[in-house]
């Protein structure tokens, strides 16, 4: 027998008052991206894997035409840039620019990244951290991995980005990663290893686990055109390839709030000028407050109750 759905749906949000419950739904944030395309929302079954294990992976988002265009436009930049050595380049050229604020990520981040009160038809609630093309895999140093977070997202200080936070019917995950898969990719090709549900740990990670051997590190795998969306505050590391000379070919990018940077990346101003102007709004200076454009949500400048 399924549990009965909870008798109040609208979350409880502590936000300059003693708590009150949200009036705004992520489905009326933004209704179409930069390209006007209308904006496609999770399922409640993605929801609840993200927020289960702290990535979810959606396949065979990018049709047969667009993976051809992409990967097209990846090799031109990756066989005609000056330096050819270098394994990864912006992410934002060519038709890879349409990937940043494609429906599928709106959508999702909307559900679990958007900041309300800056967000409107004309701006998105959160922003683009970083960008960029990676080809093959990434090479380390065998066991001596490098790890990119520890996890424990539940209890991370504010100012840390790699933080998870969840209240009974939302949550919101910090600064999170979303990988567009534009090759076939299995467990043997796979260099990305992480702990699903470490985001949400309360202990640290055990030193006899650490090494690549050990069964809880998961990976993914997934046809061309698929999507992977991750929190950071997941533990999460890469590991050499066992396999030399792989054909991969992935385009990742880093998202946060509009209030909060991690790094200190750029696009170029040229870069910037030839996007559509909601596109532009994913680039704009990091602050919470009025910081939104057009967004008075029937003449409320926040996305909660002014009264309790």
């Amino acid at each position: 027998m399924e549990y009965k759905e909870l008798a109040t749906k609208k979350p409880f949000i502590v936000n300059k008052n003693l708590g009150s419950a949200v009036e705004v739904e992520p489905e009326e944030l933004t209704s179409a991206n930069a390209d006007e395309l209308p904006i496609i929302y999770p399922t409640q079954k993605q929801k609840y894997d993200f927020d289960r294990q702290g990535w979810v992976v959606i396949p065979n988002v990018l049709s047969d035409e667009e993976i051809i265009e992409i990967r097209t436009f990846c090799d031109e930049i990756k066989y005609n840039k000056q330096d050819d050595s270098k394994w990864q380049h912006c992410g934002l050229e060519g038709p890879l620019q349409k990937l940043t604020d494609h429906p599928v990520i709106v959508g999702f981040l909307n559900e679990f990244l958007s900041y309300p009160p800056a967000a409107s038809e004309e701006c998105y609630g959160f922003r683009l951290e970083k960008s960029d093309v990676i080809f093959g895999s990434i090479k380390n140093g065998g066991e001596n991995n490098q790890q990119n977070s520890s996890g424990n997202g539940l209890f991370r200080l504010p100012g840390d980005s790699h933080i998870y936070r969840c209240v009974p019917g939302r949550a919101w995950s910090g600064l999170t990663r979303v990988i567009w898969e534009l090759t076939d990719v299995n467990a043997e090709t796979n260099d990305i290893r992480y702990i699903t549900s470490s985001h949400k740990s309360a202990y640290a990670l055990p030193q006899s686990i650490h090494h690549n051997n050990s069964q809880i590190w998961d990976t993914y795998s997934c046809p061309a055109g698929s999507l992977i969306i991750m929190t950071e505050s997941i533990t999460k590391k890469y590991i050499s390839s066992t396999i030399e000379n792989v054909e991969r070919l992935r385009i990742t990018n880093l998202y946060n709030t509009v209030a909060s940077r991690w790094c200190n990346w750029r696009p170029s101003s040229e870069l910037l000028e030839s996007m559509p102007p909601k596109r532009q709004t994913l680039f704009r200076d990091t602050y919470a407050g009025g910081n939104v454009i057009n967004g008075d949500f029937g003449d409320r400048t926040s996305a909660y109750p002014i009264n309790i």
